[in-house]
C-alpha cells in the first residue's frame, strides 16, 4: 500500500514526507539507510593481525588496498587498518561475534594453530555454545555455535501472510 504524501519511494518506505511546499521535513522525519556495514579495527601491529585474521582465522579477503585488508566475516566485513592510529594507546571497547558451524571443532583447529583460548566453548545459559579467544591486540572474540533448536533458528513469520509473529507460532 502506498502511503499518503509523496509517491512512493522505497528507499523512504517506513515514513511519509509532507506535501506542503513551506514544510521541511524534520530532523525526526529523516530515515538513515544503511547499505553495508563492516568493523574497522587498528591495530598496534598491522602484520600480526594480518596473520591473526587471515592465516589463524582463515577470514577469506574480500579487498586488499595500499593501507589496509579488509576481510569477509559471514555477512560482514573486518577492516584491517595500517591507517588512521593515534599515539595514544587506544582499547577496543566491544567485542566481535562470528557465528560458526561448530564451536568445538573450531576450538581445536584455533589451538593447534597456537591461538590462546580466552575462555573454552560451552553452552551459555541462554543456549548458546560460545567460544572466546583475542586478537593481538586483546579485541574480544566470541566464536558462536547456534543449535538447531534456538529461538534464533526459528522463523516468526506465518507461512500464510510473511509478516512477523510474534508467538513464534
Amino acid at each position: 500500500m502506498v502511503p499518503a504524501g509523496r509517491p512512493y519511494d522505497r528507499r523512504r518506505r517506513s515514513r511519509t514526507i509532507p506535501i506542503g511546499e513551506d514544510e521541511a521535513p524534520s530532523p525526526e522525519g529523516l530515515d538513515v539507510e544503511i547499505l553495508s556495514s563492516r568493523t574497522i579495527l587498528r591495530p598496534r601491529d598491522y602484520e600480526a593481525a594480518l596473520e591473526f585474521y587471515g592465516g589463524k582465522l582463515r577470514l577469506a579477503i574480500a579487498r586488499e588496498y595500499p593501507a589496509g585488508t579488509v576481510y569477509f566475516a559471514g555477512q560482514s566485513l573486518i577492516e584491517i587498518a595500517a591507517h588512521g592510529r593515534g599515539d595514544a594507546d587506544q582499547t577496543f571497547q566491544g567485542a566481535l561475534w562470528l557465528q560458526v558451524r561448530d564451536v568445538y571443532e573450531c576450538e581445536a583447529e584455533l589451538a593447534l594453530a597456537g591461538v590462546p583460548i580466552v575462555r573454552e566453548a560451552r553452552q551459555e545459559p541462554w543456549g548458546l555454545h560460545e567460544l572466546w579467544v583475542a586478537d593481538p591486540d586483546g579485541v574480544p572474540i566470541v566464536l558462536v555455535q547456534i543449535p538447531d533448536d534456538h529461538p534464533l533458528r526459528r522463523d516468526s513469520r506465518t507461512p500464510s501472510t510473511g509478516r512477523s509473529n510474534p508467538s513464534g507460532k
